[in-house]
């Protein structure tokens, strides 16, 4: 399948049966299929027809898709029971995913991440999922302990951490899952979807090459 088609793929495959389905559906789902611990985040509130964060600040930079309480990390659960009860609560609420439990994440531009994927596809990597969301950005779920492996690893390919837009979220951070909206820009989409072949994730080792080069090119 070439890069150009992932996103509008019609794989069939447990998770991605989003279209029409609730949040609190999809949200259930991520726990119960995907044993990944969720947590409602805020979610987008009409004021004269501009869509606004519940959070009330009107300069919000990721409206709708972040975190509604300080104490986010401890509401996450892998329980799908406790996720309907979270999401019945607050029905409108983004799925937010906290790295560093079951996977940690390596976010990339939009740009080098299509880049990324081709290049992976030309050396028949195999993928976890990958989102792309609307602040241009997409996040590739790896293993655990990428956010501390990945400094070194790139340095070992000639770069200083620094000089790349690549960065690796474990504990304490978090993505944003589909079908979240920020704000009026879109809803966060999978670029490459669960499915039972990517259940086992790969380590941030096996693709950090392809992402580190696209990330140079894509300075």
């Amino acid at each position: 399948m070439g890069v150009e088609e992932t996103i509008a793929s019609t794989e069939t495959a447990q998770i991605p049966r989003q279209r029409g389905e609730s949040l609190l559906e999809t949200a259930v789902r991520y726990a119960e299929e995907r044993h990944w611990d969720v947590f409602p985040g805020t979610w987008l509130e009409a004021v004269d027809g501009v869509q606004h964060c519940s959070c009330g600040d009107a300069a919000c930079a990721a409206p709708g898709a972040h975190p509604s309480r300080e104490d986010w990390a401890t509401q996450a659960t892998g329980s799908a029971t406790v996720a309907r009860r979270l999401w019945s609560k607050q029905p409108r609420a983004s799925i937010l995913l906290p790295t560093g439990r079951a996977f940690d994440a390596i976010s990339v531009p939009e740009t080098a991440g299509f880049l990324a994927l081709a290049r992976m596809e030309r050396m028949e990597l195999t993928l976890g999922p990958v989102t792309l969301s609307p602040d241009r950005r997409m996040h590739f779920l790896v293993l655990p302990g990428a956010s501390v492996k990945v400094p070194d690893l790139v340095r070992k390919l000639g770069w200083t951490p620094s000089s790349l837009d690549l960065v690796a979220l474990g504990e304490g951070a978090f993505v944003a899952a589909p079908p979240t909206r920020y704000g009026s820009s879109g809803a966060v989409q999978w670029a490459c979807r669960p499915t039972p072949a990517n259940r086992w994730l790969p380590d941030a080792e096996e693709l950090i090459s392809p992402l580190a080069y696209a990330c140079g090119r894509d300075r």
